[in-house]
């Protein structure tokens, strides 16, 4: 009698499996059934204070300089990813505001200030879509946070990722202070505005060198002239698009 014995292979990478996992990839032999178990994991993952956003957003709002250089240089398993951090930041609070619509009166006075044009319409949509264009303006910020501080060994690339926490941040800052606009009927969002922009520059001065005052100012600095540079920029586009029809 011939007993023939089949060695499963790896559905990732194709090589023999000798165990749970592929030797070679790491990939589980066999994935489990996705069911409601499996969901209430995946959404405690996270979630959970040792590895998920709010332990994200707990570690930006108590040491964001630490918590950074950490994840740039020693360790990335517990942030969560910068880009999806700030995607989701984004996504939360365009969900408040298309819910509550917290930010209609200022998108209508842009849209009077500007009047039927270009500009008008990049405008309105950026202070509809304020997450989205946030994430296109840090790339603006960045090079003026890596001008202030071109003596530090950060690039561009590494003062993108500080951004994209520190805007992610700035996000839900601004979401809670529109959810809360929209219960109590006073004025929060501005105030809230405010605390987003002094946590910027918070952030990037205790990114650089908390000790350092003149960090602070530079970091203040460099945020607010980002921001007023990529806001310039929009109106450029809508300019020139408005010369050319």
């Amino acid at each position: 009698m011939t007993t023939m014995n089949q060695t499963a292979n790896c559905k990732r990478c194709g090589r023999g499996l000798s165990g749970d996992f592929c030797s070679a990839c790491g990939h589980p032999g066999n994935l489990k059934r996705i069911d409601g178990r499996y969901l209430l994991s995946e959404i405690s993952s996270v979630l959970n204070f040792d590895k998920g956003i709010l332990y994200t957003v707990r570690e930006l709002l108590l040491r964001p300089g630490e918590s950074v250089r950490r994840y740039i240089r020693e360790d990335r398993s517990k942030l969560m990813k910068p880009v999806i951090f700030v995607i989701v930041c984004s996504l939360l609070y365009s969900l408040a505001q298309q819910l509550l619509h917290f930010e209609a009166d200022y998108a209508e006075a842009n849209a009077k200030a500007a009047g039927e044009s270009a500009v008008r319409d990049i405008l309105v949509w950026m202070q509809k879509n304020y997450g989205y264009a946030n994430i296109m303006m840090a790339f603006v910020i960045a090079l003026w946070v890596r001008l202030f501080f071109r003596k530090g060994s950060y690039n561009y690339f590494e003062v993108l990722i500080l951004l994209f926490y520190v805007l992610g941040v700035g996000m839900l800052i601004l979401a809670v202070s529109g959810i809360g606009e929209s219960l109590v009927g006073f004025r929060l969002l501005s105030i809230g505005g405010l605390i987003a922009f002094v946590y910027a520059g918070w952030a990037v001065a205790w990114f650089y060198d908390k000790r350092k005052k003149i960090n602070y100012l530079k970091g203040f600095l460099a945020y607010a002239i980002g921001t007023v540079t990529s806001f310039a920029a929009a109106i450029l586009i809508g300019m020139l698009i408005d010369a050319m029809t």
